[in-house]
């Protein structure tokens, strides 16, 4: 008789800041059920992967689901894998990182179930070769990567029904290549299309091995799947049944099991890779993304993309930070923190674990990304990562800058070839980018473990141009809730959260942040502004301006000049723009000095408008809020828009419990919108609140004479 080995594997899976709910639900609707059915075959034997997040989650919230977890361990039945504990892109974090975060979820694993973890699930499947070391220095035999990834280096389907080791100078580990076919069979069609697969596969000797391995939400959190694996199909139970009745030419076994027991294949090196949908979305501008998809439409029509999947490739996950300068940010923050936490420890400082573990925490990988899950556009996610470097730098200031003295430093933080400024006293943190305006892109209120910029820009998707078809043609497809024993996947599903979405579809000209300098016309508005249709009279939002550093240990400042130009109808003059931004040692808040003066061209009456941003998660809740002295709002929500006349404006987040009062030196037009974007996840494209705009506005006459004002921005805790 013919024999097939099968490795079965789910990994399971919450990043860090989603919410309680999520967790709940889907350990409800998958993490739990799946056990329970899976409980009832005791012949079969299957690898579970959970990150150290979900692990923690549910300790804390269903303990006893370690109790049957651990039962089955200890039966044989299950084997557990490591990883890193916040799910980091492994390949983009630095190597101390790597290994600490691997050896403590396998700590955790060994403490809780008793069993030392040798395999390890890598987020999203993104191999870098150089990860091999690494690895191995912690102690992992065995990692799990997409079977593309083996065809990306030359290798066939016969090739593929095994596992390979590779090597990095010296050091080895083992790799097993997932079956695409069982991804896209399993849960998706009938048992039996599954059944078919593996014969087609199984050998007279018996020693192939194939093997499947994803994410354990596909059984009862993708949308329509609970119904279909549990309550009306079963196709679950069917399916470990299918396995248990077929035991005599179905071998099931873990990864660990198929080291021990069948040699590898070979050796082999691999190229970066992810899975196919990844490289896809990682394309880092619009027209890349849109040629990929019309070359693939163009070789389906042609019938040549069966069979040659493998020479047609997407992009390279790193590019995500080209493609979201806010992704990227994040990442050159974390990349610093760890690395002044490391140097402390060089030079025998005391650095505890738990600092550590809170950079650890900021390497989650979902809000570094995005495709057809939320992602980076989601402000709840990109929250705790700030949150986690914030509060792993307090503490490092408390070793490193007792006195609380303020510092400047000019240099490439952002690792773009062009000079940062950063200030930074142990109150606020503040990053400025002289290339792009000299705008402020980084703004931590170290009280609140908050950056205040923390809002990701308007830009157009590639998936974007679905909302405008769907509205032209006022249908949208949903996936099937029929009795139908096969359900779409998640990346076939189009679904829409609200009507209108279309409508929504605004993109801003310039990356978002503070102190962004414009000239209008006086008659501008709000949503103008909201919509992207206001006209720029000048032109010093993406210019380069100089700097200069001034100051001491108590109070730092840097002057940010530029020369631009400004036009209003068939007039255009050079104007002189700078700003002095002010930071004192002790205080939650800074000054902001501006000057204008026209450098030659004759006088011109514009609108001067600062624009500030501030990022408070929230744009309905009632306890985050706008407030003028003086003056009460119809409509004093984060997410509203309106135009008032005061010389500040205030914004208030109770839960965060942050205060934010803009002073200005004179009375200006107030102009505040909301930025919203339009983005796609799991359960369909949403429109999602990133934060407020606040454009502090004067009506200015611009000549020789040097027109001054100036700000401050004050933090306190509400």
């Amino acid at each position: 008789m013919k024999k097939i080995n099968l490795v079965f594997g789910t990994h399971n899976h919450q990043p860090i800041g989603n919410f309680d709910s999520i967790f709940e639900d889907a350990y409800q609707r998958a993490y739990k059920p799946f056990l329970d059915v899976f409980e009832k075959f005791p012949h079969l034997k299957i690898s579970k992967h959970y990150t150290g997040i979900l692990f923690e989650w549910i300790l804390n919230k269903h303990p006893e689901f370690f109790d049957q977890l651990r039962r089955l361990v200890k039966r044989g039945n299950i084997e557990l894998i490591s990883g890193g504990f916040y799910e980091p892109i492994l390949a983009v974090i630095p190597d101390e990182d790597k290994i600490g975060q691997i050896e403590k979820l396998t700590k955790f694993i060994k403490k809780h179930f008793g069993t030392t973890a040798q395999g390890l699930w890598l987020a999203e499947r993104i191999w870098e070769q150089h990860l091999t070391k690494p690895l191995s220095q912690a102690g992992i035999r065995y990692v799990i990567l997409d079977d593309t990834h083996f065809k990306y280096a030359g290798l066939t389907d016969e090739q593929l029904l095994g596992y390979y080791i590779t090597e990095e100078q010296g050091y080895t580990t083992h790799l097993f290549p997932i079956s695409k076919t069982l991804r896209y069979t399993i849960p998706f069609q009938p048992v039996e299309k599954t059944l078919e697969y593996l014969h087609s596969l199984a050998s007279e000797d018996g020693t192939r091995l194939v093997v499947f391995a994803d994410d354990g939400e596909k059984f009862g959190v993708w949308p329509n799947t609970y119904e279909h694996v549990y309550t009306r199909n079963h196709w679950l139970e069917k399916f470990f049944k299918a396995l248990d009745d077929n035991r005599s030419w179905i071998r099931t076994l873990t990864f660990s099991e198929a080291l021990r027991e069948l040699p590898p294949i070979g050796r082999i090196y691999l190229s970066n890779a992810s899975y196919a949908e990844m490289m896809h979305w990682s394309l880092p501008t619009l027209k890349s993304y849109h040629a990929y998809e019309a070359f693939e439409r163009t070789l389906k029509a042609h019938h040549l993309l069966d069979g040659n999947e493998v020479f047609v490739r997407g992009g390279f996950w790193r590019n995500f930070m080209v493609k979201y300068p806010e992704s990227n940010q994040m990442h050159k923050r974390m990349l610093d923190v760890s690395a002044r936490a490391q140097a402390l420890l060089k030079k025998g400082k005391k650095v505890g674990q738990k600092i550590l573990e809170k950079i650890w925490a900021a390497q989650c990988n979902c809000p570094y990304w995005h495709g057809v899950f939320g992602g980076t556009y989601l402000p709840n996610l990109r929250h705790p990562i700030y949150q986690n470097l914030i509060e792993a730098e307090v503490a490092l200031d408390a070793i490193e800058n007792p006195n609380g003295d303020v510092s400047a430093s000019l240099y490439d933080f952002d690792r773009d070839g062009y000079n940062e400024v950063v200030l930074k006293s142990n109150e606020l943190g503040l990053y400025f980018k002289p290339s792009e305006g000299g705008k402020l892109v980084e703004l931590d209120y170290k009280a609140a473990r908050k950056n205040i910029l923390d809002i990701l820009t308007r830009r157009e998707e590639g998936y974007h141009e679905q909302l405008r078809q769907a509205a032209k043609q006022s249908t949208l497809a949903h996936a099937t809730t029929s009795s139908s024993e096969e359900v779409a996947s998640i990346h076939d599903i189009v679904k829409m959260k609200e009507a209108n979405l279309d409508t929504y579809l605004h993109y801003d000209a310039y990356r978002r942040g503070s102190l962004i300098d414009h000239f209008f016309e006086p008659t501008v508005t709000a949503l103008e502004l909201y919509q992207s249709k206001a006209v720029e009279l000048g032109d010093f939002i993406n210019r380069t301006y100089s700097v200069k550093l001034s100051g001491n240990k108590s109070k730092r400042a840097v002057l940010l000049e530029c020369v631009g130009h400004v036009r209003s109808g068939k007039k255009e003059c050079l104007v002189q723009l700078s700003k002095t931004v002010t930071l004192h040692k002790g205080k939650s808040d800074f000054k902001i000095d501006y000057t204008l003066r026209l450098v030659s061209g004759e006088p011109l009456s514009v609108r001067f408008g600062v624009e500030f941003a501030y990022g408070l998660l929230a744009g309905d809740a009632p306890d985050r809020y706008y407030y003028f002295d003086g003056f009460s709002l119809d409509d004093k929500r984060l997410r509203s828009m309106g135009e008032v006349r005061s010389a500040m404006v205030g914004l208030k987040d109770e839960w965060l419990h942050i205060h934010a009062r803009l002073e200005a030196s004179e009375p200006a037009t107030v102009l505040r919108y909301p930025i919203e974007t339009i983005s796609l996840s799991e359960d369909g494209f949403e429109r999602v609140y990133q934060g407020s705009v606040v454009v502090m506005c004067f009506d200015v006459e611009l000549t020789k004479k040097p027109y001054s004002i100036s700000f401050t921005q004050r933090f306190s805790r509400a």
